[in-house]
């Protein structure tokens, strides 16, 4: 008995120390995370040392543009109304902005991902979620993107950014996310 007790301890404490030494991954994508911060690269580092605060301090932003919090091109997710493929006009200076930097970096790609939030049948939000991804491709089509540099792609309602079953949710997955 009291070698199953020693055995029995002696498998547990080994257990918990190696619970306490795991790490959970930074990738994953949490239900209800703030897709803005995600999406936007905001964060407080642009990767080579800068600060955000220098930036917002009237610096001259001397790394990648599409690294600058402070500029549109850090804006990456476009949202739609329900059942809408429209572009809202409040994205129209976003996706000019886009459109300037891929037009004037031709070696530049980028993919257009349409989402769809749940409601509808599935064929139904993979259509919308390819029109919402067209209609930002169309635009920057029009203001010189070249049709080569531009990707499309729909997941329709599959790759949710909020899980939640209310309006609040299904606004941020009505979008086109831009992924360079």
């Amino acid at each position: 008995m009291n070698r199953m007790l020693t055995l029995w301890v002696s498998l547990t404490l080994s257990v918990l120390l190696l619970a306490g030494c795991s790490s959970t991954p930074s990738g994953d994508r949490q239900a209800g995370a703030d897709v803005s911060e995600q999406s936007t690269g905001a964060g407080g580092q642009d990767g080579s040392g800068a600060s955000t605060s220098a930036a917002s301090e009237g610096a001259a932003w001397t790394g990648d543009p599409l690294e600058n919090p402070n500029s549109l091109l850090a804006t990456r997710v476009i949202y739609f109304d329900f059942d809408q493929s429209t572009v809202r006009a409040d994205y129209l200076d976003v996706i000019s902005a886009h459109a300037d930097y891929l037009a004037a970096n031709p070696q530049m790609v980028v993919r257009l991902e349409g989402h769809a939030d749940e409601r509808g049948t599935r064929e139904y939000n993979l259509g919308l979620g390819e029109n919402r991804a067209n209609a930002v491709r169309s635009l920057m089509m029009a203001q010189g993107v070249a049709d080569n540099q531009l990707v499309v792609v729909s997941y329709g309602e599959e790759r949710a950014a909020a899980f939640e079953h209310n309006e609040e949710a299904w606004a941020l997955n009505r979008r086109v996310e831009l992924v360079y």
